[in-house]
């Protein structure tokens, strides 16, 4: 069977510092065993997409070579399913997330996203997973990233990284408001719900935004950023609290405390990845409270921790991949949660035209979106 043509996002190498990310035309193949070709509607943007577009082979995370199509929020229908595929059928509105081999101690006691084959599956994906018109790449344009590259208005699914919602949505609106719970969105709800396990009695600290604590009705919610409008947006969602970094300066574990009364937070969470923040994100953390990380830190990042210190105040350090959750149960949960008005995602999105791509990317950089999605 020829291939479809569809449009997509390609990254190429970057020059001189700068992304080279253009709109073309590409091949999608017939769907393989396991495997569900799907028709995408919208796809929010994600830093991880920035992070694996914007620097040379070989640097950061193991991504296909470029040319390489990105993108792992998608919705959109699913057009035709491969051989042995049980979870979707052509027709169904599908929300996409991330790829686990289901079979691993970590997939098999319910977090996939620990799951000990997350790198290839993820990010390793398939170097010719899509072709060129013209044999314009004769090695074909790498893709499977997340098990799904939905940078493309049509992409081969890994079966794993489907979550059907046809029961869950009430129209196309719905479905494309929904793009980002498969992973920005469910990755910062996850973290405070399901690692955190946030009661209203916990003193919550966010070191940049997210809106999953007002959910649990934690008593205390502190908004960390640097970005004033970002911290009204906070406040919007809940937040009880507001402290801006880029005033505070030297004293963020000093308001931080002031807030709590000296105790500190009980859930400290950090999306930023800046070394600087999570090391007084431990700090300003409470007596047997938990610090999470969920924002990707430089590769070679590391923390100083007085192991002593460390023990005798009974803090834990946690890793968040994709908020410990499995996809398949926490999306409609979270849908949920919209309909009953405690999860306000409306308020974290943008839509943008897929040919305003660069300046929903912009936009997110500098902090005006939180979250944008682009519309095919």
């Amino acid at each position: 069977m020829a291939p479809d043509l569809a449009r997509a996002i390609v990254c190429r190498p970057p020059q001189d510092g700068r992304r080279q990310w253009k709109l073309e035309d590409i091949e999608v193949y017939t769907p393989a065993e396991g495997e569900v070709l799907v028709k995408i509607i919208a796809s929010g943007v994600c830093h991880t997409d920035l992070g694996c577009g914007s620097f040379p082979d070989g640097v950061g995370f193991p991504v296909p070579p470029y040319p390489r199509v990105l993108g792992h929020e998608g919705a959109g229908y699913v057009t035709r399913v491969g051989r042995g595929v049980t979870k979707v059928k052509p027709g169904d509105s599908v929300l996409l997330s991330f790829a686990y081999c289901g079979e691993c101690h970590n997939c098999r006691n319910g977090a996939p996203g620990y799951c000990a084959e997350f790198t290839p599956l993820n990010f390793c994906g398939n170097p010719k997973a899509f072709g060129a018109p013209n044999s314009k790449e004769s090695h074909g344009i790498g893709g499977s990233f997340f098990g799904q590259s939905s940078f493309s208005n049509l992409t081969r699914v890994q079966e794993a990284s489907v979550v059907r919602v046809t029961d869950l949505v009430k129209n196309e609106d719905d479905l494309k408001l929904f793009a980002p719970l498969g992973c920005g969105i469910q990755v910062r709800a996850g973290t405070i719900t399901e690692l955190g396990l946030a009661r209203a009695s916990d003193k919550v600290a966010i070191i940049g935004l997210g809106g999953a604590a007002r959910h649990r009705g934690c008593r205390t919610i502190i908004g960390i950023d640097r970005v004033e409008a970002r911290l009204d947006l906070a406040r919007s969602l809940g937040a009880t609290h507001t402290i801006n970094t880029s005033t505070v300066g030297e004293g963020l574990e000093k308001a931080v405390r002031d807030i709590t009364d000296g105790s500190g937070s009980t859930i400290t969470v950090d999306a930023t990845g800046v070394v600087a923040l999570i090391q007084q994100g431990i700090e300003f953390t409470a007596n047997q409270g938990k610090m999470i990380l969920l924002g990707v830190a430089p590769m070679d990042a590391a923390l100083q921790v007085a192991l002593v210190s460390f023990m005798v105040t009974g803090k834990q350090l946690l890793g968040s991949m994709e908020g410990g959750v499995r996809p398949a149960d926490y999306v409609p949960r979270m849908i949920q949660w919209y309909r009953h008005g405690d999860f306000p995602i409306d308020k974290l999105i943008k839509y943008y035209k897929v040919e305003e791509f660069e300046q929903a990317i912009h936009d997110m950089e500098e902090g005006t979106t939180v979250k944008p999605i682009l519309l095919w």
